[in-house]
């Protein structure tokens, strides 16, 4: 990479309020690397990371430390910058779900990851834009988003992460939230199409909720998204299962999932759906999304 001017966005909050520290040891290991300049800001509150980024112009690099939800507002506050001076990107995992670093290639530990962020190279990936709000990773309503919010919810509430979480949520939410919702999409050019959904995934990576290879055929860079729809009927343990595959990616043989690929889509709902864009809360009943491809520059380890 060109180890120009550099900015380190870090969340104190992340894994349990040990995102200062893990923002210390990295300052301390990557300055000497950077002779232009590397400095590092801790976020005060939701949504000072877009705000920090949308400011950054004059920096070359911007490192997002901290989860999914971190690299969610710095990406948006980037996307603020005029394109001539926008930073790239460089991400230090640092959350429970990690799913855009793993998109990457990026090591959850902040030891190896300081090191690969060292050796790597600028690459051009794409980018999803909900409603005129981008994502990285994920978009997604109904059951699944309803998952991804439980789970948040939980995390807060007991200090725990990862994969093992979002099952048991997932688990919970199939017993207790299994709620269809009737829609109207319409891909690209094709026509307006009606159905009923229990979950609706718009993947721009393989991943999310900490490594559910929801779409295992997802390519970041190929302009389309990739897209699973569950519909009913959907007994609950089948349901069950199809999560525990889900896992690995071992799921798409069921004929109660539907996989489409596009690059815009218009998805409209007779009410309004459980919804998160790369994790975060996002309430509508319409919304218009599109695949910028390739619109994000971003470092990927060698």
């Amino acid at each position: 990479m060109q180890q120009g001017k550099t900015l380190l966005i870090a969340n104190p909050a992340s894994r349990n309020y040990k995102g200062s520290e893990a923002a210390i040891f990295a300052f301390e290991t990557l300055k000497n690397s950077f002779p232009e300049g590397f400095e590092f800001l801790l976020t005060e509150k939701q949504g000072h990371a877009l705000e920090i980024a949308s400011q950054s112009g004059t920096y070359h690099t911007v490192i997002a430390l901290g989860g999914d939800g971190l690299i969610h507002e710095t990406v948006n506050g980037l996307m603020r910058v005029p394109e001539k001076i926008r930073p790239a990107l460089g991400v230090l995992p640092f959350g429970s779900g990690n799913d855009y670093a793993r998109t990457i290639g990026m090591d959850f530990s902040i030891e190896k990851s300081v090191e690969q962020i060292l050796n790597t190279e600028v690459d051009r990936l794409d980018l999803g834009k909900c409603n005129d709000e981008y994502f990285v990773e994920t978009l997604s309503f109904g059951l699944d988003a309803a998952i991804a919010i439980d789970t948040y919810e939980r995390r807060t509430k007991t200090g725990r992460t990862g994969a093992r979480l979002f099952l048991e949520s997932g688990i919970d939410m199939l017993l207790h939230e299994l709620k269809p919702y009737d829609y109207t999409s319409r891909l690209d050019k094709q026509d307006p199409v009606e159905g009923t959904m229990y979950l609706f995934a718009i993947q721009i990576g393989k991943t999310y909720g900490g490594g559910f290879t929801i779409c295992p055929d997802a390519d970041e860079q190929d302009g389309l998204f990739d897209i699973c729809i569950a519909h009913p009927p959907l007994p609950v343990p089948k349901a069950i299962i199809m999560l525990l595959l889900a896992k690995s990616g071992r799921h798409t043989r069921f004929k109660e999932l539907e996989f489409k690929k596009a690059k815009k889509l218009s998805l409209k709902f007779d009410k309004q759906p459980p919804a998160q864009l790369d994790g975060e809360r996002f309430s509508a009943t319409s919304f218009e999304v599109s695949c910028v491809q390739k619109a994000l520059r971003v470092l990927r380890p060698l």
